[in-house]
């Protein structure tokens, strides 16, 4: 029991040095005795050739993936409230900025999302405009009256089937869920669903269907155990105890959320053929299914039936209709005539960042401008755009945005999708028209940071004129001397709010 804490306070020593801390507490025990008792208790330590990496990584890589013993944190357990959900349900997360696996699960993840990303592309979506994109090409040529709309969730598991984190000492914690979900439940999500054996096979099967030998210089192997040892390694600390995770993964750790997406890959692939061969569209994101099919709802829902059989660790959850919501969009099937507009949530209330708040301005002209894009890129009818719009003007209105400062704003994303004409009842659908199919892209001049120099201070109202009045005398004083070729460049930090002194570790 002891020797568990040991290691969980203590993740990146080996095992000679948790006997020597074992041996100042008075419990004598060999290095060979802990090696087995390790090994029967999956507890692993930051050692490469506890790993079993030693012979295929190099000294550097190991410096490189290691957090040093001295800044090495033990991550800590939060909840989010899920409040768009009946019930309100926490979302368990588990925060490990510092944890020992860290810079292990960031570089995997650097090296397995773009791959899995490159496989995906065709089945995945990142955003409601992506959707909201391929619904419309679809159904230009596939709409009819009967063309059914679909949404499918991954069902959320209650705590009480089986909790994936256990005490260090052995007891399950169960009780520290009930203690602090007396009145509100907890659900597990896709990332603790997924056991983590299946996980990491998911990850190795995506490579094997990549066809690939190695990655930036690292055997297949190696990235395997790797996996396998930040899945079995999720260490962290909850109301002073010490627990370790057994099934999924943390969704504070990067690498999580691919192993999650590749698990879904391999599950999907049945379901994408059939909803393919049938003509209709399927988009996933994350754990969110979206299906559009011209097929008799009972026979929709025969199919997903036969889906929840697939796999014993995913249960699925299907809304099915003419009308739905995904992500931020509502779709609806009116007589074979598509109909979308900006979906809110029932939690949603109008509260955005405050127009006099200490903030620099830019940000403040970001929010109007990605709402009425997003407004102008979803609405399908004039109506349905002159409504989002007037919310979204009383919204702002409300956070003391100036009138002249939202219409602004407005005019600007007509600007930049090159609307040099108002938006009338007669040209609203040729212009939403473009603008879906004109990605809006600034244009960035690339920084050269070796003639760059960033100066950061943190922002107030009383010195926003500082860059300009910095740069005045810069070019005022230097323009004829050699240190005129740096560049510049005045930026700004975040002052120190009240979210900021509330959300941090203990």
């Amino acid at each position: 029991m002891v020797i568990r804490s040991m290691v969980a306070q203590h993740p990146t020593e080996s095992t000679g040095q948790i006997a020597a801390r074992l041996s100042n507490k008075g419990i004598n025990v060999s290095k060979t005795t802990l090696r087995r008792r390790f090994k029967e208790a999956g507890i692993l330590s930051m050692k490469p050739e506890s790993v079993g990496v030693a012979h295929w990584i190099t000294q550097k890589q190991y410096e490189l993936l290691c957090v040093k013993p001295s800044e090495a944190k033990l991550a800590h357990l939060y909840y989010l409230p899920k409040t768009h959900k009946p019930g309100t349900p926490l979302r368990p997360i588990v925060s490990g900025l510092k944890h020992p696996t860290i810079k292990i699960s960031t570089y995997l993840d650097q090296l397995l999302r773009p791959l899995f990303n490159k496989i995906g592309s065709k089945t995945t979506t990142t955003s409601g405009f992506e959707v909201m994109k391929q619904v419309y090409e679809w159904s230009t040529t596939n709409l009819r009256k009967e063309t059914l709309l679909c949404t499918i969730d991954v069902v959320d598991l209650e705590y009480s089937l089986e909790c994936p984190f256990k005490n260090v000492l052995g007891r399950n914690v169960l009780h520290f869920f009930v203690l602090s979900c007396i009145f509100i439940y907890c659900y597990l999500d896709l990332y603790t669903m997924i056991p983590q054996t299946e996980g990491v096979l998911a990850i190795k099967k995506m490579l094997d269907y990549l066809e690939l030998k190695q990655i930036d210089g690292l055997k297949i192997e190696t990235i395997i155990r790797l996996s396998r040892f930040v899945m079995r390694n999720n260490y962290f600390l909850y109301e002073g105890q010490y627990y370790h995770q057994i099934r999924g993964g943390a969704m504070g750790s990067p690498l999580t959320l691919t192993i999650a997406n590749c698990y879904m890959f391999f599950f999907e692939r049945n379901i994408v053929k059939q909803i393919r061969n049938a003509g209709g569209l399927y988009l996933r994101y994350i754990d969110d299914m979206f299906i559009i099919i011209n097929w008799p709802e009972r026979h929709l829902n025969k199919q997903i039936d036969q889906w929840n059989t697939l796999d014993s660790n995913i249960q699925l959850k299907a809304q099915v209709g003419q009308s739905i919501n995904f992500l931020d969009i509502y779709i609806e099937n009116i007589n074979a005539d598509l109909f979308t507009k900006v979906y809110h949530k029932p939690s949603y209330e109008p509260y955005y960042l405050p127009f006099n708040s200490v903030h620099p301005l830019h940000m403040k002209k970001n929010i109007p401008f990605a709402m009425f894009l997003r407004a102008i890129r979803y609405c399908s009818t004039f109506k349905a755009f002159l409504d989002e719009r007037e919310d979204l003007r009383m919204a702002l209105l409300l956070n003391k945005y100036p009138g002249n400062f939202i219409d602004n704003q407005f005019n600007r994303v007509l600007k930049k999708c090159n609307i040099t004409q108002s938006l009338t009842s007669n040209n609203c659908n040729t212009i939403r028209k473009n603008i879906i199919y004109n990605i809006i892209k600034e244009e960035k001049i690339p920084t050269d940071h070796y003639r760059t120099m960033f100066i950061h201070f943190t922002y107030c109202l009383n010195i926003q004129t500082l860059p300009t009045k910095f740069h005045t005398l810069w070019n005022k004083y230097f323009s004829e001397s050699p240190i005129n070729e740096i560049i510049p460049v005045i930026a700004t930090r975040n002052v120190q709010n009240l979210q900021k002194q509330l959300v941090k570790k203990k």
